[in-house]
């Protein structure tokens, strides 16, 4: 499989980094915002619209449903892919947005299709610029009438390879991991669902956004097609039954308007990106949509109040605050603590039962390694923890032998109770070994001292090698952004616990492997994390995203 080949070839070791230019060129620095020239702008409204909803609505389904129209679609874009900011060091300046990226650098494009309009959004502007119109039939054939709108995500992978190099592609994929997790929990801000239609092949997609169309892009960056989701207040099931012929159709006769930018005026050609997107496009399939039922089944039908506490803990913090102000960790303190049952809250937060993971609709594919250095009452060390149970043999087998696979206690009072099965319930954190892990955890992760001076990090790991065979090359992608979803979710529950996150892309794999006994392919770290306190930079200063938000 050449998606396998990729990722052996694009690995971090301690003698070596995988290929990448070796220096930032900041001539051809790219552009982070895509224009297109002579498609018309809308101006989107500025209202907020989901002001009052608290945070641990976004996970409870609790949210009111607002009704879809320009304002509401305008308050989803801006709480998931709008600016969050603006930071200035002496003459420079540059943007912040909700949606983390790797580097800053913000791969991910989003289109928004509603009422047969295909636009594309312009983060810059908070608008819409308009590339085509749809046959009005096309669109009720595919809509049977029912309320609600269509986003698609793409990638631009120079924007990534300009830094990175050839590992750039997984960093593609993790924000749009990200982005998914961003849209999904914007949308529940606003009442709404939103899920991947899985129907849809990457060329059709292509069609779709008009990405196909060769003599617009003779001098601009391509954009490679990812995934297209529905956003709607009601079910979901018509719109990922619906055929997206009659769509694709339409797009191919129809009257585009706009020319894409140029992102930068020179390029460092990285063949093996474009041979593993190649390789893990997705043909499209006509998957029913996904039951819930396998879910609960592996993770109990006892409801959100015991896997999702955080109305038991102290804040609840309002929703549309947390999302705005999430930043990037560029430093932690070393020294602050995080309380257990903030901590098991949080890893709570990622078993598939609710918002965003009803996103996506396979299993959990990836759990996590987790260096534990300043949680209350938690023993320093490395831990693992379990989002599907069911993995637990397999993965306590391909593991080394020697491994404790203790259970920690729950602290009392948490989730209402003070037994030991609750709410980790049934004991999905794991002590594999006692110890200042300070060190590995730094040396894994690049030798990066964020690592090890938060509370906790981790590693994602994915089983890789079974997933490709079992689903296809297609589904590499798909690893990354649930990782991306894992990432995008701490993200937040660091910002509602008055803490930080950083992802971190830069690691040893194989290092991280070695670590705790995994061999081969099967098993493959794929992304990693930290959460502390904030050291800032006193240089920066910090303005708001839009100059309407001043004050």
């Amino acid at each position: 499989m050449f998606a396998l080949q990729y990722h052996q070839s694009t690995k971090h070791y301690f003698n070596r980094f995988a290929r990448s230019a070796g220096l930032l060129d900041w001539a051809t620095q790219p552009d982070p915002f895509r224009r297109y020239s002579g498609a018309p702008l809308i101006e989107l409204p500025r209202d907020v619209v989901a002001g009052a909803v608290e945070y641990s609505a976004l996970f409870d389904r609790r949210a009111p449903a607002q009704p879809i129209d320009d304002r509401s679609v305008a308050e989803f874009l801006r709480c998931s892919l709008g600016l969050s900011a603006w930071k200035r060091l002496r003459q420079s300046r540059w943007a912040l947005r909700v949606n983390p990226s790797s580097g800053n650098l913000h791969p991910t494009e989003a289109y928004v299709l509603r009422d047969g309009r295909v636009c594309h959004y312009a983060p810059r502007e908070h608008g819409l610029e308009l590339r085509t119109v749809l046959d009005p039939g096309a669109w009720q054939a595919f809509t049977q009438g029912h309320d609600g709108f269509l986003v698609a995500l793409t990638s631009i992978h120079w924007r990534e390879a300009w830094k990175y190099g050839e590992r750039a592609f997984r960093y593609c994929q993790h924000d749009t991991g990200h982005a998914i997790g961003a849209m999904r929990l914007a949308a529940a801000m606003l009442g709404w669902t939103l899920t991947l239609l899985p129907r849809w092949s990457d060329a059709q997609l292509e069609t779709l956004l008009g990405l196909d169309r060769d003599s617009e892009w003779e001098d601009a960056e391509r954009e490679e097609p990812e995934c297209l989701a529905v956003v709607t207040s009601g079910t979901t099931r018509p719109w990922v039954a619906a055929d997206p012929i009659p769509l694709v159709t339409s797009a191919r006769s129809a009257s585009w308007h706009g020319r894409p930018n140029a992102l930068s005026p020179g390029h460092v050609a990285w063949p093996i990106i474009e041979s593993v997107a190649a390789a893990t496009r997705y043909p499209g399939g006509s998957t029913p949509p996904p039951s819930r039922a396998g879910v609960h089944a592996r993770f109990g039908a006892a409801g959100n109040s015991q896997l999702l506490p955080l109305d038991q803990l102290p804040t609840n913090p309002l929703a549309r605050e947390v999302i705005l102000k999430r930043r990037s960790a560029v430093a932690f303190d070393g020294r602050s603590t995080l309380p257990r049952a903030r901590f098991l809250s949080m890893l709570a937060r990622l078993n598939p039962i609710a918002p965003p993971w009803d996103a996506i609709d396979w299993p959990p594919q990836v759990h996590l390694l987790i260096f534990v250095h300043r949680v209350e009452g938690l023993t320093p060390g490395v831990y693992t923890y379990l989002r599907d149970r069911s993995a637990l043999p397999e993965w306590r087998a391909a593991m080394r032998p020697e491994f404790l696979w203790e259970n920690p206690p729950s602290p009392a009072g948490f989730g209402g109770a003070s037994a030991p099965n609750d709410p980790n319930d049934p004991n999905d954190l794991y002590l594999l070994f006692p110890s200042d892990v300070t060190w590995p955890a730094n040396r894994v992760s690049c030798d990066q001292d964020i690592a090890g001076d938060g509370f906790f990090s981790l590693g994602m790991i994915a089983r890789l090698e079974s997933s490709l065979v079992e689903r296809g090359e297609w589904f590499y992608r798909r690893l990354f952004w649930e990782c991306g979803l894992i990432g995008q979710v701490l993200y937040l529950e660091a910002e509602a616990a008055g803490a930080r996150g950083t992802g971190i892309g830069c690691f040893y794999d194989d290092g991280v492997h070695e670590l705790v006994g995994l061999s081969g392919e099967k098993w493959q770290s794929l992304y990693h994390f930290s959460m502390g306190i904030p050291v800032d930079d006193p240089r920066l200063t910090t303005e708001p995203g839009y100059p309407w938000e001043v004050g």
